[in-house]
């Protein structure tokens, strides 16, 4: 089985990519985020010409996620227990299913603008939620949440870290947050680079940051033990970044024998 989790950066003007993607690298299951579309307006039907179902879940906002896949879907749940709003707004941000055997999570975690700014608090209490529903939901079976976490887990996570000392994704909050989900029977699922030493995930548009490879790994796999010990293969599509009209991130692919 073939599972991939890419932020696509709004399905809409992405979805020539996309498409592309699904043909060319064939996942059997691809979580999305940050659609930028509503359920009902989410392009349907090209991606079911391909032979994938599709549960999106999105409110018009600049989040939304997804799941595609040509595997089964099955136990479709959107958004998390006791999820928190922000500022009085729900925000579709997660998305769940059964996917042949595997039941998978797309996330799309706050990202939390400043340390001191009201959504940063918000970020962490998401968090919590996400921490509950794994929770509820781990069992012996497999089980992986994957998508744009917004946080990096280390300080080679990111390409200078004295540049990030007083923002977001490397709080010691944030990085706790994401210990208590491992601490729960997760691991980080650590894919290789297609190029340079490290697997970054996001390179800001600003020019130079991509070729430069000025990135951070914020976009995760977590799996349990009945995921993980199942991969062959995991890497990241650098090469999806590339070209024109891309995401800001590129996708993970994993490969497992299952």
């Amino acid at each position: 089985m073939r599972i991939a989790t890419w932020n696509v950066n709004s399905i809409v003007p992405r979805l020539p990519r996309v498409l592309e993607f699904l043909e060319g690298t064939a996942p059997d299951v691809l979580c999305l985020q940050e659609l930028k579309t509503t359920t009902e307006k989410f392009p349907l039907a090209e991606v079911e010409a391909l032979g994938y179902e599709v549960a999106a879940y999105g409110l018009g906002r600049w989040n939304g996620v997804g799941i595609v896949s040509r595997v089964g879907l099955a136990d479709v749940v959107r958004g998390l227990p006791d999820e928190p709003a922000f500022e009085g707004a729900a925000e579709a941000r997660a998305v769940g299913a059964t996917c042949g055997g595997v039941r998978v999570w797309s996330v799309y975690v706050p990202n939390g603008r400043e340390p001191d700014n009201p959504h940063y608090a918000y970020k962490l209490e998401w968090l919590s939620s996400l921490h509950s529903l794994v929770s509820s939901e781990l069992s012996p079976g497999p089980f992986a949440v994957l998508g744009d976490f917004n946080v990096a887990p280390t300080d080679a996570d990111v390409w200078d870290i004295a540049l990030f000392a007083e923002s977001t994704h490397v709080t010691k909050p944030e990085r706790d947050a994401l210990a208590r989900l491992r601490d729960l029977g997760l691991s980080d699922v650590f894919p290789r680079p297609l190029k340079y030493d490290h697997p970054f995930t996001y390179w800001d548009y600003r020019a130079g940051n991509f070729p430069n490879n000025k990135g951070m790994r914020i976009d995760l796999v977590y799996g349990n033990s009945a995921f993980t010990s199942a991969v062959t293969d995991s890497y990241v599509d650098r090469n999806a970044r590339k070209g024109k009209g891309p995401s800001d991130h590129a996708p993970i692919v994993v490969d497992l024998d299952l």
